[in-house]
């Protein structure tokens, strides 16, 4: 079992900055994957970043350059940093868990992150 525990979100004018954060505790494993997923109103949920435990990162093409994804190893905590945040960036941000080359398997409870202006 792991468990998910996210923080951050908020709400935010047009090119403003949020910062989510997610820890992970339990039986995480040594290799495994750490992200995060959103879904707005009305959409699928999407990925739109993800970090292995060898640090390798991995993108939605709507975000790059525009979100930067990061792990605290000791801590098992991974941070989303956003900036640049526009509209479409508006929904419910949920931070998963899965073993390296697997679907996720474990989600936290979800974020709202608004973009208004």
């Amino acid at each position: 079992q792991v468990q998910l525990v996210e923080s951050g979100g908020g709400s935010v004018q047009p090119g403003g900055s949020l910062r989510l954060s997610c820890a992970a505790s339990g039986s995480t494993g040594m290799i495994f994957v750490l992200g995060w997923y959103r879904q707005a109103p009305g959409k699928q949920r999407e990925m739109v970043a993800s970090i292995t435990s060898g640090g390798q990162t991995n993108y939605a093409d709507s975000v790059k350059g525009r979100f930067t994804i990061s792990r605290q190893y000791v801590a098992n905590r991974v941070y989303l940093q956003m900036n640049s945040l526009n509209a479409e960036d508006t929904a419910v941000y949920y931070c998963y868990f899965s073993s390296y080359g697997s679907p996720p398997a474990y989600w936290g409870q979800g974020t709202q992150v608004t973009v208004s202006s």
